[in-house]
């Protein structure tokens, strides 16, 4: 819907077939700022899952033991803390990063290449910050003199020369991904702006993707050259096989997104329809503009209801007469005698062009008589049943894009069979929005004023009676010259008074003792 897209990302290559098929966008590899110059391993497989996590806590141990600072990226929560269990064990300090705490996590990521820190993270995508070798270095400008900030920034220039000197950050990834893109972001986190450093990516055959890709040939070979469990394979062959496997993965979730692209393409075209009829209806100015938009709409359906009627009914009795008379009144009300006689010389034109004038005539005499009030009440009435119509599409639409793919099994193309559905759905949208205007237009009835009718109407006065036998707490109220309706009428509560209550003529007695009905 833009006329430009472009974005910037350090992982767009590995998708750049998508971005062209999808978006027509070609991905341009703009070189770094400073040579990269970190030292990518090859990957190293082992057997089982377990081995694999106890190869990743002695790598991690031997480098906290020179004190490299070392980033674990693992595929889920679960891995995650499996891992920090075994670092326990081990008693080796680390941190833990599992996207529950996005503003604690940031401040950890930023001090995750100090020396000996061991930073244990699900994946790093749109962590949004750079891990500087030797930490966060401090705050502040040396233009402001102080001593302290000077001492800060010399330990911190000295932590940041030791792990440059130890080798920069290592970053280790305890499984491939089904995606190459989060791999590359994973390792990314090291050697950047020109740092040193490393990444290696320790595989197992019973991980997901090596289980369900390409596993099987690697496991051969192992078992034929009799490796022992915790003996890792590692060669640029195998690290190849991965990667063929994951570009498998990546073909088949861009297949499946292309695929739901093609079938969101259909229901948009629609969207864009509909839209621009709303927005056209929304910013019409000129009544004369209006006015056209709405007699079109009358046009094409007398057209369709007369020419129907010609169709199907050959035999012009009198009781489908009646019926096409009853579905004019339904949009205005005419004369069956009127009607008759055009129906039985069968000039369809002349019925058409009747019925229409006709139509013409008091759309023109309400807009005369109400003005611009007319014309909003036009458009609300053209919008709110488009918005209905639209509303009860979309639902339908979405049940329709639910059991589509069982068209399959009838050897049709399910986006085709969507594609035709979808357009039959779509002519009887826009049927419906036209039938149900025409048919409520000029049943809509304006009443001038109720207000001001309502308070204009006198309010009559209350007349007690003096004491009576009959009972001064009913009511009466003047003759009215207006006829009296129900919602008109006050209504007065009646209180009838129980025997030992107060009399009413002002005693002091009780009601039973005074004017008590004997």
């Amino acid at each position: 819907m833009y006329e430009k897209l472009a974005g910037m990302t350090g992982t767009a290559a590995t998708e750049a077939e998508e971005f062209h098929k999808i978006y027509n966008v070609a991905v341009v590899v703009i070189p770094t700022h400073r040579p990269m110059i970190r030292v990518d391993h090859p990957d190293v497989i082992y057997k089982t899952e377990k081995a694999k996590f106890t190869a990743v806590v002695e790598e991690i141990a031997k480098n906290y033991k020179i004190g490299r600072p070392v980033l674990v990226g693992t595929t889920s929560i679960e891995k995650n803390e499996y891992l920090s269990f075994l670092l326990k064990k081990r008693g080796i300090p680390h941190q833990v990063l599992n996207a529950k705490h996005h503003e604690k996590e940031a401040a950890i990521i930023a001090q995750a290449g100090k020396i000996g820190a061991v930073t244990v993270a699900t994946n790093m995508a749109g962590r949004g910050v750079d891990i500087i070798l030797g930490g966060q270095p401090p705050e502040g400008f040396l233009e402001d003199g102080k001593k302290d900030f000077k001492e800060k920034l010399r330990l911190w220039q000295k932590e940041h020369d030791k792990v440059v000197e130890l080798g920069g950050l290592y970053v280790i990834g305890t499984e491939k991904h089904e995606s190459r893109r989060i791999d590359n972001q994973l390792r990314g986190r090291a050697g950047r702006q020109g740092d040193p450093g490393e990444s290696c990516f320790f595989v197992s055959l019973e991980d997901d993707l090596m289980r369900i890709f390409g596993g099987e040939q690697i496991s051969r070979l192992m078992t034929f050259f009799n490796f022992p469990e915790d003996q890792p394979l590692s060669h640029p062959m195998v690290s190849r096989a991965i990667e063929q496997a994951q570009i498998k993965v990546e073909g088949f979730n861009f297949d499946i997104r292309k695929h739901l692209v093609e079938f969101d393409d259909v229901l948009n075209k629609q969207r864009e329809i509909i839209y621009g009829q709303r927005r056209k209806i929304l910013f019409i100015k000129e009544s004369e503009k209006l006015r056209h938009l709405v007699f079109q709409i009358f046009l094409e359906e007398i057209n369709r209801l007369v020419n129907n009627f010609f169709t199907v009914n050959e035999v012009l009795n009198e009781d489908n007469l009646k019926k096409l008379v009853d579905e004019i009144n339904f949009i205005f009300p005419v004369s069956y005698n009127e009607i008759k006689d055009l129906v039985e010389v069968k000039e369809v034109k002349k019925l058409v062009d009747f019925i229409f004038q006709k139509i013409k005539e008091a759309y023109l005499k309400n807009e005369k008589k109400l003005g611009p009030l007319w014309q909003e009440i036009t458009k609300s009435l053209l919008l709110n049943t488009i918005d209905y119509y639209w509303t009860k599409h979309l639902t339908a639409i979405e049940d329709l894009r639910e059991g589509i793919n069982l068209y399959g099994y009838a050897q049709i193309d399910p986006l085709v069979a969507y594609k035709n559905k979808a357009y039959m759905m779509f002519e009887k949208l826009l049927a419906d929005i036209d039938f149900e205007f025409v048919r409520r237009l000029f049943k809509i009835e304006v009443n001038f004023n109720p207000i001001e009718e309502n308070l204009g109407r006198k309010q009559t006065p209350m007349i007690f009676q003096s004491a009576s036998a009959v009972n001064p707490f009913e009511a009466k109220t003047q003759p009215d010259s207006q006829p009296k309706t129900l919602a008109s009428q006050p209504i007065i509560k009646k209180h009838k008074l129980g025997r030992n209550d107060p009399c009413w003529c002002g005693s002091g007695k009780k009601y039973k003792k005074c004017h008590w009905p004997n």
